[in-house]
């Protein structure tokens, strides 16, 4: 009998950079496993825009990575600046020929705001069960734009089913579309084990003098990153620490965090990597004394998880899947976002604390092997797919380890 075949809309995958990308990618490896045919659909808005005076038809290009079925969607460049609305036909039209080629059971959307629409649009009018993964920004920042609220609660209202990766954004969802809380369900991301001691130690490590304080990812405006600038700034006063940003600012920030580095007088304690691979970034994390995630909002992040697995002392927010994650005083510490004050108590307690350090970073290590652990998110999302697959009346569904049945 055929596989159960699903089509995952994304705007990241491998090797585009990314956490959204890296989640998909870790869910199709699980769907592949469980005896599905994958198809993930690639398009970001962003995309539309040509610098270079070049033309372009819209296209969908195909390749099998590690078994999965990768479509990257391109819309048809005709004029310098493609309309919005021109790009989102143009993967419309490429999302509904993959349709028609593949005859897939079930689609998936990664974020409401560009792949959420046309992906459940698509499924509806050929009454297709759709879920919608709801990951941070879409409800943080996306919804707060008046011309997105009534295609975001379409979305929901519409959804076969929602998913989300804390509590608190499925209360927001549940305050914009209370249906949602009959089809929704919320889980965190998992992480695979590490071994961090055969990762290469980066060159920059040597020029880290006293407590080292770190954060990682693309910082911008949701990470809370002026807040660590000013309570690292204030505290080199009593302390020697240097505070390390593995990552970088992106593009559109970088004037408005290069004001905020010269304002919080910093200075030379403040070493920033750039752009690196993900490995070189993990590389960083077993040399942090500190890992700080001063996030305003954020999902559920990859680095927490990472920081986790390195056994990281971490002072996270109360936000989002990190409030839900960390245990205040067990596995970590807990700050009130936005709080340079508070950061600064809590860096300083830790900085004076060696052996207190040491234990949070083995008890978040222990948590992040039990209770982040890949097979905890799979059976989750294997219980959605099934819950989810039943409401088609025929297709089939996996079973034990590679049997198939058709559904009664």
């Amino acid at each position: 009998m055929d596989k159960t075949k699903i089509c995952i809309t994304t705007l990241e995958y491998p090797p585009d950079v990314g956490g959204v990308g890296e989640s998909v990618h870790r869910i199709a490896k699980m769907l592949i496993d469980s005896g599905y045919e994958v198809h993930i659909a690639v398009f970001r808005s962003k995309q539309r825009l040509v610098t270079d005076g070049s033309r372009r038809r819209s296209s969908c290009i195909t390749i099998i990575q590690d078994g999965v079925f990768v479509h990257r969607i391109k819309s048809a460049a005709r004029n310098p600046e493609t309309e919005i609305q021109d790009f989102f036909s143009d993967v419309y039209f490429q999302l509904q020929c993959l349709y028609i080629k593949y005859n897939f059971d079930l689609f998936h959307a990664f974020f409401l705001n560009e792949t959420g629409f046309v992906t459940t649009l698509l499924a509806k009018e050929n009454d297709i069960p759709v879920i919608n993964s709801v990951r941070g920004s879409d409800l943080h920042k996306h919804i707060l734009n008046p011309k997105n609220h009534a295609q975001i609660a379409w979305i929901l209202n519409n959804s076969t089913w929602v998913t989300f990766v804390s509590q608190n954004l499925q209360k927001r969802a549940s305050v914009i579309t209370p249906s949602v809380k009959l089809k929704s369900s919320a889980f965190w991301n998992s992480i695979a084990p590490i071994n961090f001691e055969e990762l290469p130690t980066p060159s920059l490590v040597k020029e880290l003098p006293g407590i080292v304080i770190g954060s990682s990812g693309r910082f911008r405006d949701k990470k809370g990153i002026e807040f660590l600038l000013d309570a690292c700034a204030a505290l080199s006063k009593q302390l020697d620490l240097t505070l390390l940003l593995i990552g970088d600012f992106v593009e559109k920030e970088q004037e408005y965090w290069q004001q905020q580095i010269q304002h919080s007088s910093i200075g030379d304690r403040l070493q920033i990597t750039g752009i690196t691979s993900r490995q070189e970034a993990l590389a960083y994390l077993p040399h942090l004394d500190i890992f700080v995630i001063p996030s305003l909002n954020d999902g559920c992040p990859n680095t927490l998880l990472e920081a986790m697995l390195a056994g990281r002392a971490i002072i996270g927010t109360r936000v989002d899947a990190i409030a839900e994650i960390i245990a205040d005083g067990v596995d970590g510490l807990l700050v009130n976002p936005g709080s340079t004050e508070e950061l600064m108590t809590s860096i300083r307690y830790l900085a004076n604390q060696p052996q207190l350090r040491s234990h949070l970073g083995k008890a978040a290590n222990k948590k992040a092997l039990q209770k982040l652990a890949p097979a905890v998110e799979h059976q989750h999302w294997m219980h959605v797919y099934q819950k989810v697959l039943a409401t088609s009346s025929f297709s089939p569904m996996p079973i034990g380890n590679g049997i198939w049945q058709p559904k009664i």
